[in-house]
């Protein structure tokens, strides 16, 4: 497998700027990009499996950029923790398709965002007005929707933030998995490789997890009213975009419904959905079958013969 560049771009906050980093795979020139954004807790590095896949396989040449989200992975931490929320990812991303803009134009831009980032999707892509290079031309947004199951929630909300310390990475490879087995079936050595960017040595011996604690801080505050409350907006959002849409689901998810994915097929974009057997919240798009789909609604179903 081939190594990406690890890349920075400042962006503004409330309280100056901060870094956030990106991951960025195949030609740097490329007029085709492909954005890839992580789920809550993770970090770019859950896209390696499927970016040097797409770059070898690809029929033309595609840049493929995966960010570290403000407070994860090789990003900064933010000093107030209320900046960790959709509108200032939402803006972070605006500021790094500009700053990938100024590298090389971009003529074609799609998008991948697995949960938090299939939400940022549903802003890059049906809010109206911003900014972007050229507008979102093919979107997948993986396991998430305009209604959040707050058992979902709840659950997630159980682990995140919470203190953790590991001997070493096989015992964090077990530790992360009994929160994580939802994302089905991995070897040993893809659940590994899935692990070992999650984590950071710590000061005083043993790895933490990668991102800041303070990410929890938000979440934590939310409310199943308030929770309710933000359906409308997303769903607008949703109605909106005028990318091509596919809709991934785990078969067993509790984060995104039955219901809701049937009404994202029928509404706004109306989705392609494609649902996953013994998978739930999120596929991590490593199987290969998981590729295949999203190479050929990338590149066309005759690439994946070609």
């Amino acid at each position: 497998m081939s190594h990406p560049t690890l890349n920075y771009v400042p962006c503004p906050d409330a309280q100056g700027s901060h870094r956030m980093a990106y991951w960025a795979w195949g030609d740097p020139t490329a007029a085709h990009v492909l954005v890839c954004v992580h789920g809550l807790a993770r970090q770019g590095r859950d896209f390696d499996v499927l970016a040097s896949d797409f770059v070898a396989r690809a029929p033309h040449p595609v840049r493929i950029i995966c960010p570290d989200v403000v407070g994860r992975g090789q990003s900064d931490w933010l000093s107030d923790p209320q900046g960790y929320q959709i509108p200032t990812y939402a803006a972070d991303m605006l500021t790094l398709l500009a700053h990938l803009q100024a590298q090389a134009p971009i003529q074609a831009l799609d998008w991948l965002g697995t949960s938090m980032g299939g939400l940022i999707g549903l802003v890059m892509a049906g809010q109206a007005g911003l900014p972007l290079p050229v507008p979102v031309r093919r979107l997948v947004i993986n396991d998430v929707g305009p209604v959040i199951e707050w058992s979902a929630l709840q659950r997630i909300g159980a682990y995140l933030g919470q203190p953790v310390r590991f001997a070493d990475e096989a015992q964090a490879a077990a530790g992360l998995w009994l929160i994580s087995s939802s994302f089905g079936p991995h070897t040993p050595e893809q659940w590994l490789a899935l692990t070992r960017p999650m984590l950071k040595p710590l000061p005083d011996g043993g790895l933490g997890l990668h991102y800041d604690p303070a990410i929890a801080v938000p979440f934590r505050s939310l409310t199943q009213a308030a929770a309710q409350a933000g359906e409308a907006a997303l769903w607008q959002l949703y109605d909106h975009i005028q990318a091509q849409t596919l809709l991934l689901r785990g078969a067993d998810s509790d984060l995104l419904s039955v219901e809701t994915a049937a009404a994202m097929a029928q509404r706004g974009p109306r989705a392609q959905v494609v649902e996953w057997p013994g998978v739930g919240h999120a596929p991590t798009l490593v199987a290969q079958a998981q590729r295949d789909t999203l190479f050929g609604f990338y590149f066309g179903p005759e690439a994946l013969v070609s």
